[in-house]
């Protein structure tokens, strides 16, 4: 493969992941990641500048960048990430969505309708654990994305986001009050902050466990478990079905498809 560096971006509803993968000097590993806020109000000028400084203090320079794939559910923030790309790195972006080669049937019955960053973490998952298999991300919402055991994307389920519950909670509630998101020593609570941590962690890591087992029902006992995300790791520890957790299983993701796109190319 030709020396590439390749800049991933995951922009998500509330967060914007970026990453980069060097190779072949780094044998297409993770170098370097940060993640911003996916503020739709940002220009393409603004983004940029953030970009250069993230670099800047890398010690790293936009010059070093030779390719660049996003994968994107905010659909009006597509266009200004591809003008900062050609402002900044004087490279047109490989977009995730129609056309680009997965190597991954979808078996939705509107395939447009599937999340570009579902389709990403359910080609990592595969990649990672072979099927069938279940990708669980704990974002803004909690997808849990089904793959089968011919690598087929099936479909799954969405929930509202650990986040959303609580956001929502306190603006409803007026005697309930913001906490830190940890894991409670019981499930019942003695103060109001360990009820709500207790709802919370052990109220979510329930339902990934009854969830898991209501979709390995249907897509096979056997089915493995990967989690990603901002929470993963600590509804992971209390529950009984996620046996691996990925943080940047979407930007690995993304680099497979970049591969997947380029192979012909870079051979």
């Amino acid at each position: 493969m030709r020396e590439t560096v390749l800049l991933v971006v995951d922009v998500g509803n509330s967060n914007t992941s970026v990453g980069l993968f060097d190779y072949p000097s780094g044998g297409g590993s993770l170098t370097r990641h940060w993640r911003i806020g996916s503020h739709h109000h940002n220009t393409s000028d603004e983004l940029a500048i953030i970009l250069r400084s993230l670099f800047d203090d890398s010690e790293g320079s936009v010059s070093e960048i030779t390719d660049i794939i996003i994968s994107s559910v905010v659909p009006p923030l597509v266009p200004i990430w591809e003008r900062v790309c050609s402002k900044l790195f004087d490279c047109a972006p490989l977009i995730v969505g129609p056309g680009i080669k997965t190597g991954m049937p979808v078996h939705y019955k509107n395939p447009s309708e599937v999340g570009a960053d579902r389709i990403v973490n359910a080609v990592a998952a595969h990649e990672l654990l072979g099927g069938p298999v279940i990708a669980v991300d704990f974002g803004t919402a909690i997808t849990f994305d089904c793959i089968s055991k011919e690598g087929a994307y099936l479909g799954g389920a969405i929930f509202p986001g650990i986040h959303i519950a609580t956001e929502a909670l306190f603006e409803r509630a007026s005697m309930l009050h913001r906490i830190e998101i940890t894991k409670p020593s019981k499930a019942i609570g003695r103060t109001t902050t360990e009820a709500l941590q207790s709802g919370l962690l052990f109220g979510y890591a329930g339902m990934v466990d009854c969830m898991v087992e209501r979709i390995r029902s249907e897509l096979g006992k056997d089915a493995r478990v990967i989690a990603t995300g901002g929470l993963a790791q600590r509804v992971a520890d209390i529950t009984t079905s996620i046996e691996r957790v990925e943080p940047f299983l979407t930007l690995e993701g993304l680099r497979m498809l970049f591969e997947k796109n380029t192979e012909e190319s870079n051979t």
